[in-house]
């Protein structure tokens, strides 16, 4: 491998011929960044290398979340046509992986390397600002959730909404919300104006056209909300762009993988519809759906001995609705228990509203307030993230030096279904 110095990191590439300095040999033990080359548009800017294999690959994929897969990807790396033909990683460098501190960057993305020394999105593990757009049945709920169970690594928390006594309402409500003799031990919740939406650390997009009434026989309530749901967080993703905004953008509303990529693309593209990669990095957006749907697979695995394994082995997978992907194991997967678990789960709304109600309690928690939460602090959770563009729920964390996601030695016929959970997040558009 190659060493170069950018700023204050030493680098290391596959690449000889980088046009910046090269680092001499005692720098190399401090390398902290791999930098690769690829299609901005179709690969994430930053991420963490928890894996050699991922040194190796040519394009981001389902691959990456499969052990065994990622390995093939990485043998079909290396080859003479390819940098990386050297093959194995120098020790410095396998240190830096297993110390978990090798980030790797797109030196093709336009806004390389200004993305090396940002940490985006989150920074360091400060109280974070949060700021939420919509405050009806979700977004209150999402308030209500950070804002008593935040306080540990949320300073403030402004909302949002197209009704001034909607947001006169919370306001008063949620400060009202108090510890005796504590009065601060809870986040400040404030009225911000849409001027300054993006004067935040973590901004929560939970607005919608809104959801067919109960009884309305609309099958796939989610894709559904897409059309109109996809024009109005194209118009706050470009906020974000104009506002140069640094932070985290979570997206709530449904259907929460495909309006993911439409933030994305809304947000990296110019007057003239083309795509420049400007905006938002793809790792600044993240979907908060897969939550509810893990733990209404808990749910059902609480309820049958069958589903047992999913509570202590099982793992969740894919979109926020009909091509979601639930295993009942990773070590003993069962092909039918789990396609059956994976059933209930998805219908699970439907038995809400057989029950007369809309199933948006257990979604604002699960997978927004606990989720947003895990995110800020860093930590293992459910959530979507980018994958070769498309956004797709997977088991991931934020760490200073990338995004990391959990690589699983897995059978083939879970793989499968997670491959075709993705092709079908590619035909949306």
């Amino acid at each position: 491998m190659f060493y170069y110095r950018i700023k204050d990191f030493i680098c290391c590439a596959w690449e000889s011929d980088l046009p910046y300095a090269a680092a001499d040999d005692k720098e190399r033990e401090e390398v902290s960044k791999f930098l690769f080359r690829r299609d901005p548009a179709k690969s994430r800017a930053v991420f963490l290398v928890n894996h050699p294999a991922l040194l190796y690959q040519t394009a981001e994929s389902a691959e990456w979340l499969s052990l065994g897969r990622l390995t093939e990807a990485a043998d079909r790396g290396i080859s003479p046509e390819s940098p990386a033909e050297q093959g194995i990683p120098d020790p410095e460098v396998m240190a830096a992986i297993e110390a978990g501190r090798l980030g790797a960057v797109n030196i093709a993305h336009p806004r390389f390397p200004e993305i090396m020394d940002e940490h985006l999105p989150l920074g360091g593990m400060t109280r974070k600002t949060v700021h939420i757009l919509a405050i009806g049945d979700v977004g209150s709920n999402v308030l209500t959730g950070l804002h008593l169970l935040g306080g540990d690594c949320i300073r403030r928390i402004g909302i949002c909404d197209i009704s001034d006594k909607v947001t006169a309402r919370w306001e008063f409500e949620e400060n009202q919300i108090a510890y005796p003799w504590d009065y601060d031990a809870l986040p400040e919740v404030y009225v911000v104006d849409r001027e300054h939406l993006f004067d935040c650390d973590v901004f929560v997009f939970v607005a919608s056209a809104g959801i067919p009434p109960v009884g309305s026989g609309i099958k796939d309530v989610r894709m559904y909300q897409f059309e109109k749901n996809s024009r109005i967080i194209a118009e706050y993703a470009k906020m974000a762009r104009n506002a140069n905004f640094r932070g985290l953008f979570c997206e709530v509303a449904d259907p929460v993988d495909p309006l993911c990529k439409a933030a994305y693309l809304a947000s990296n593209t110019d007057e003239n519809g083309n795509f420049d990669g400007k905006g938002l990095v793809p790792e600044q957006i993240q979907g908060y759906g897969l939550g509810v749907m893990n733990a209404r697979a808990a749910y059902y695995a609480k309820k049958d001995e069958r589903f047992r394994s999913f509570l202590s082995e099982g793992r969740t997978f894919g979109p926020h609705g009909q091509e979601l992907v639930v295993a009942n194991s990773i070590e003993h997967y069962d092909d039918g228990l789990s396609k059956e678990l994976t059933k209930l789960t998805v219908t699970a709304n439907l038995r809400m509203r057989e029950i007369g109600f809309k199933p948006f309690v257990a979604p604002a928690y699960s997978s927004g307030a606990l989720s947003i939460l895990l995110t800020i602090r860093g930590e293992w959770h459910c959530s979507s993230v980018f994958l070769g563009g498309i956004y797709m729920g997977v088991k991931n964390r934020y760490t200073i030096n990338g995004q990391e996601t959990e690589i699983l030695k897995m059978p083939d016929e879970l793989f499968e279904r997670i491959r075709d959970a993705e092709k079908a997040l590619h035909a949306i558009n």
